[in-house]
């Protein structure tokens, strides 16, 4: 048998299995190990008045590029997050999807916990960059493995009830910024505790590791057929114990190209149609996603909210993030992906000129949930099709050299906001946001495929 045929029998016999506890175990420990990289993400807004109080940074600065504004504390974890994805993404192609899962969740935990000991806006700073960069590795290594994990029928599901399971980490820590940041337990400031608990991923680290497998994707094309076929056979065995009867017959398998992948693959005439395509829509996605989701709380107090009303507000519109994407797992494999992308950065725009708008608790409340279901379904929606638009061998390069643009966005959408908050106020902000979630629904509906139920290999040829 040749190395390719090898390779896309074992990607049919995967697609073929039926859905049972069997994938969705793997499926949970994958999402539970991604909730320490969200809530390392989201913490960001809800510290932010607590490090206004410490004086450590403030809302807005008086140059575009100062470094003692919340932007740059912004900036720096982004920068650190361009760095992981556009250079060390190559990682999970060399060594494995498991591996590096659990390398980058150690890495990011331990600079995380160092961060909450920092008291100056340099050193802040620094372990916000060195925790970014193990959170960028983490995030293309958690999309690279969901997706190679599960059968084709349900990638969307995955995705959906992966973002779920991370998104209940966006409430929990806006609770606990409501509940810490006004005060300092044993002395030590509020904001210190919120980052601090989120290093305790590395606790779990090695139960989660020693409970998946490697991706069998990953090892058939690596050559390694006899581990392949090992997790192939245990699986198989486990989920026709579940289901008390035969396996569905095997698909006519979707061959790949064999051989070792590299940078140059992405950019070739096969892909960079669809390199540029999501070059250019990482760019602006997360204009909309970030410029709500970082800056929620410093957007109220513009209003004129107290800080702990602002961060009151936050936490129940945030009560909003997990529960989404649970619901819209119905929609997750029958809506075309595509045409999710461009609904929700749709509902982004309008949503977010509605809620600029508003006075009233109530009102920013209700719209501000609204506004918070948008982000998260544009959220799992193209972590989900990003994953499908390469082949295996150049899978985790091409998610990471293109996320890559949108982590770089977000250091410049940080201080950009900040100016125009300055200058145009809240409004201002809003339409900034709407303008690029226009060119997202533009790029996307135009010139993104097709992907729904179809097998990787056939989608990545």
């Amino acid at each position: 048998m040749s190395t390719t045929t090898s390779a896309a029998l074992i990607t049919a016999r995967l697609d073929r299995l039926p859905v049972t506890s069997v994938t969705w175990k793997m499926i949970l420990l994958i999402s539970l190990g991604g909730c320490f990289e969200i809530y390392d993400i989201a913490f960001t807004a809800f510290v932010a008045p607590g490090l206004y109080a410490a004086k450590i940074f403030t809302p807005t600065t008086v140059s575009f590029f100062g470094m003692t504004g919340l932007a740059s504390f912004i900036a720096a974890f982004f920068m650190g997050l361009f760095l992981g994805t556009i250079v060390f993404s190559y990682a999970a192609d060399k060594f494995g999807r498991r591996s590096i899962f659990t390398f980058a969740l150690v890495w990011y935990s331990i600079a995380t916990l160092t961060l909450a000991f920092q008291s100056t806006p340099n050193t802040l700073n620094f372990w916000r960059f060195v925790s970014g960069i193990g959170v960028g590795v983490e995030l293309v290594t958690i999309d690279t493995y969901l997706a190679e994990l599960v059968p084709k029928d349900m990638r969307g599901k995955a995705f959906g009830f992966q973002q779920g399971i991370g998104a209940i980490t966006t409430p929990l820590v806006a609770l606990l910024g409501w509940l810490l940041v006004p005060l300092s337990p044993f002395g030590i400031e509020g904001w210190r505790w919120v980052v601090a608990l989120g290093s305790v991923g590395a606790i779990c680290v090695w139960w989660i590791r020693l409970a998946l497998p490697e991706s069998p994707r990953w090892l058939a094309q690596q050559g390694r057929f006899e581990e392949a076929e090992q997790i192939m056979s245990k699986m198989e065995a486990q989920v026709r114990a579940r289901i008390g009867r035969e396996l569905p017959p095997i698909e006519a398998p979707e061959a790949e190209e064999e051989g070792p992948g590299s940078y140059l693959e992405v950019f070739s005439p096969a892909y960079r149609g669809r390199t540029l395509m999501l070059t250019v829509f990482q760019l602006f996605q997360t204009i909309g996603y970030y410029g709500f989701v970082n800056w929620v709380p410093t957007l109220l107090l513009a209003k004129g909210i107290h800080v702990t009303q602002s961060l009151q507000y936050t936490f129940v519109m945030a009560l909003a993030d997990p529960g989404w994407p649970m619901v819209s797992m119905v929609l997750a494999d029958w809506m075309e992906r595509k045409w999710q992308i461009v609904v929700s950065a749709g509902g982004i725009a309008i949503v977010g000129i509605l809620f600029s708008q508003q006075e009233t608790a109530i009102a920013l409340i209700v719209l501000g949930a609204i506004m918070t279901m948008c982000t998260r379904w544009l959220s799992y929606s193209f972590h989900a099709y990003q994953t499908e638009l390469f082949p295996t061998r150049i899978r985790a390069r091409a998610v990471g050299f293109t996320y890559s643009w949108s982590r770089i966005s977000v250091v410049f959408t940080g201080f950009i906001i900040a100016w125009i908050l300055r200058n145009y106020g809240v409004t201002g902000v809003f339409a900034f946001i709407a303008a690029a979630m226009v060119v997202v629904m533009i790029t996307i509906g135009v010139f993104g495929p097709r992907t729904n139920r179809l097998a990787l290999e056939a989608i990545s040829r």
